[in-house]
C-alpha cells in the first residue's frame, strides 16, 4: 500500500469526522440563530451573563470543557443519568456526545458570525413591512432570514471546521475509541504517538485541510450566490 492510500481504519475516522461535524452544526443552528437573534434584537436583563456563557467554550481549556460535559452528561452526570433512564440517549464515550462536545465548542463561533449578520440588516426594512400588517414570525421569515442569510453561512461553516478540527473536549468526554469516537484529530494524535506512525499523521492531516479548504471554498460561492440573488431583488 502506497504510504498517501488510507486504510480502513483511517477511512473510517474520517466518515466519523464528517458525521459528527455535520450533526453537530445541524443540531446547534435553531438554537445559534435564536439566541443571535436573541442578543442582537433584545435588551433584557442578564444579557451579558449570557453573552458570556454563550462564549465561554472560547475561553476555557478545551479540556474544562469535556471535562464539564462529562460531568454534566455522563452516565452519573444529572443531566446524562436522566436521559439515559428515561429516554434512552447515552452521550459519554459514544459517537453522539463527540458530536455534543463539537456543537458546544463550534457554538459561540455559529452565533457571533449570526449575530453580527442580523446587526448589519436595516431595521427601517423590518419597520416597514411590520407598519404593512406584516406579524413580528412573518417579518422574520420574509425580511430578516434572508437577509441574514449570509452570515447563516458563515456561521455553519465556521462551526463545522471547528467540529472537524476538536479534539480536546472530545477526547476528555467521550475517549479516543476507534470505529466510534476517533475523530481525525484523535486519529492524528494517536499515530504521532506510535513509533513509524508519522505517515499517518500526514496523510490524515492532508485529508484534514483538503476538507477545511472544500468548505471554506463552499462558504464563499453560496455566500456570493446568495448576495448576487438579494440584489437583484
Amino acid at each position: 500500500m502506497e504510504w498517501w492510500t488510507l486504510s480502513p481504519e483511517e477511512w473510517t475516522a474520517v466518515r466519523l469526522s464528517l458525521k459528527v461535524s455535520v450533526w453537530a452544526t445541524l443540531a446547534s443552528l435553531p438554537l445559534g440563530i435564536a439566541v443571535a437573534w436573541l442578543l442582537a434584537r433584545r435588551d433584557f436583563w442578564g444579557k451579558s451573563l449570557v453573552n458570556g456563557l454563550v462564549h465561554l467554550p472560547l475561553i476555557l481549556p478545551p479540556v474544562v470543557t469535556g471535562y464539564l460535559l462529562l460531568l454534566a452528561f455522563g452516565r452519573r452526570g444529572p443531566v446524562g443519568a436522566f436521559l439515559a433512564d428515561y429516554f434512552g440517549i447515552v452521550f459519554s464515550f459514544r459517537w453522539t456526545g463527540a458530536a455534543l462536545a463539537c456543537a458546544v465548542m463550534a457554538f459561540p463561533l455559529m452565533v457571533r458570525a449570526i449575530r453580527l449578520s442580523i446587526e448589519s440588516i436595516d431595521r427601517r426594512l423590518e419597520a416597514a413591512s411590520g407598519t404593512l400588517g406584516a406579524g413580528p414570525a412573518w417579518v422574520f421569515a420574509t425580511i430578516t432570514l434572508p437577509l441574514m442569510l449570509p452570515g447563516v453561512i458563515a456561521g455553519m461553516i465556521l462551526a463545522f471546521a471547528k467540529a472537524m478540527g476538536e479534539f480536546g473536549a472530545t477526547i476528555t468526554f467521550v475517549s479516543n475509541i476507534p470505529g466510534e469516537t476517533q475523530t481525525l484529530p484523535s486519529a492524528i494524535y494517536t499515530f504521532t504517538q506510535v513509533p513509524g506512525g508519522e505517515f499517518g499523521a500526514l496523510r490524515l492531516t492532508l485529508v484534514s485541510v483538503a476538507i477545511a479548504m472544500t468548505a471554506l471554498l463552499a462558504s464563499e460561492l453560496l455566500a456570493r450566490r446568495i448576495s448576487r440573488r438579494l440584489d437583484l431583488e
